[in-house]
């Protein structure tokens, strides 16, 4: 049997330990002379209004200026760094420039010629990528030579973990990325993903573990400084191992199970060869999942508090991005609303299949998806609906106020302090480096 090489490396110094994760995986032997390199880090979610909380969210720059240098070292030319980052809106481009400036992007451009495009801004392609999976991806890097896929090494709330194949999500439209969260439970988002990788031309994964996230992949988990880098010249191989550093084998990993039938190849690690460090001496069980109530009717938070009168169902993988992206805010409106004394029997859905449960007093339904799946619900007493894909963040306060749920309008009112918030764990803290995300 082929074994596929990965490389395990402690982060020391900077650029060196780059170059050892690459030369130990031998990741770059095969980059065609005067190759057409495109870089896919993971800008997952900036905001222009505070300064972001990074580590464990983004690929640091520190990885990114590393990688450039060490390709350019290899004399390629033409190298670009491509994004598609999740705004609360799909059509604002100034964030994505205001992202690529302050992580030092714009500089790489000046020192090294690199070219920087926002994907929203290019054009897509509808590729097959089999199995019944159609989406449309960023035509740059389906004319590239060669891909630098930079992604995170974190934990995903739906997807368990968010390595090398989940990374390339960000390479598709907003339609294709909402497909994703298909309601069918056999084409689920588990099954949409592991296919990203079926028409991407050859490729390098290094993932950055510089600093990992727990419950990611935003920063409401735990974010830890962690020093591990993982490369290999084969996806699969390096999320196979990524998996495992994360705590987790690779079977327990939907998305992986779904690609190894697709790749033809074994889902556990025997056609792996791992060199540097060794597997049990990096592993760090990071959890996945945000705790909920044993009938997923309720945030554990939300139990300590003794919240009554109240079901905010488990989110499930039919809920997007666009959606998600302000379910911690709601969350947080809540928790600062409650006053001891039992809410209405009131029940919050969202995503694309959640039923209503009879008996409920008022039914509040999030998001376009969720009002067309039960407007006309014989079980609801009481709707009231969030329209809008996404939906209005100040509509869903409304929606609650009108539930009895009195939350402040301060938390609407700037969705970044929601970020701002979770920021301020790490102000201060040894290793939380903000060097890491600059290039100067």
């Amino acid at each position: 049997m082929e074994k596929r090489i990965v490389a395990i490396v402690r982060f020391e110094n900077p650029l060196e330990s780059v170059r050892k994760a690459v030369d130990l995986s031998h990741g770059l032997d095969h980059l065609p002379k005067k190759a057409k390199v495109s870089i896919k880090p993971n800008i997952v979610f900036w905001t222009r209004h505070i300064p972001f909380p990074k580590w464990g969210v983004l690929t640091t720059s520190r990885v990114v200026e590393d990688m450039v240098i060490l390709l350019k070292e290899r004399g390629i030319d033409e190298i670009t760094i491509l994004e598609g980052i999740a705004t609360y809106d799909p059509r604002d481009p100034e964030t994505h420039a205001h992202a690529f400036e302050s992580l030092g992007y714009n500089v790489l451009k000046k020192r090294y010629g690199v070219k920087v495009l926002n994907v929203f801004e290019r054009p897509f392609k509808k590729i097959d990528l089999g199995a019944g999976v159609v989406l449309n991806f960023n035509e740059d890097i389906l004319q590239s030579d060669f891909l630098v896929d930079l992604p995170v090494l974190k934990t995903h709330s739906q997807a368990v973990v968010s390595l090398g194949i989940k990374n390339l999500k960000g390479l598709i439209d907003v339609p294709s990325r909402k497909k994703c969260h298909s309601p069918n439970p056999k084409k689920d988002l588990n099954y949409m993903i592991a296919r990203l990788a079926n028409r991407i031309p050859p490729c390098f994964t290094l993932l950055d573990g510089i600093y990992t996230t727990e419950r990611g992949p935003y920063f409401e988990g735990k974010l830890r400084r962690s020093n591990i880098l993982i490369a290999s010249s084969d996806i699969f191989s390096a999320d196979k191992v990524g998996a495992k550093v994360l705590g987790y084998d690779p079977h327990e990993v939907p998305h992986l199970v779904h690609a190894a039938k697709d790749f033809g190849r074994p889902i556990d690690l025997s056609d792996v060869e791992v060199v540097g460090e060794r597997i049990e001496a990096v592993t760090s069980r990071h959890e996945y999942a945000f705790p909920y109530t044993d009938d997923g009717n309720l945030p554990k938070p939300f139990e300590k508090l003794g919240i009554k009168g109240l079901s905010y169902r488990k989110y499930d993988h039919t809920i997007c991005t666009y959606c998600s992206g302000f379910t911690t805010i709601l969350l947080r409106a809540i928790a600062d609303a409650w006053r001891e004394k039992p809410w209405d029997d009131v029940e919050i859905l969202t995503g694309k299949i959640m039923k209503p449960t009879p008996g409920k007093k008022k039914t509040i339904l999030i998001g376009k998806c969720m009002v067309q799946a039960n407007k006309n619900n014989a079980d609801i007493q009481e709707m009231i609906a969030v329209k809008g894909c996404p939906p209005d963040l100040k509509e869903a306060m409304k929606a609650l106020q009108q539930a009895g749920i009195d939350v402040s309008p301060t938390f609407f009112e700037n969705m970044d302090m929601d970020a701002r918030f979770f920021m301020k764990r790490f102000e201060g803290k040894p290793g939380f480096e903000e060097s890491f995300y600059q290039i100067i």
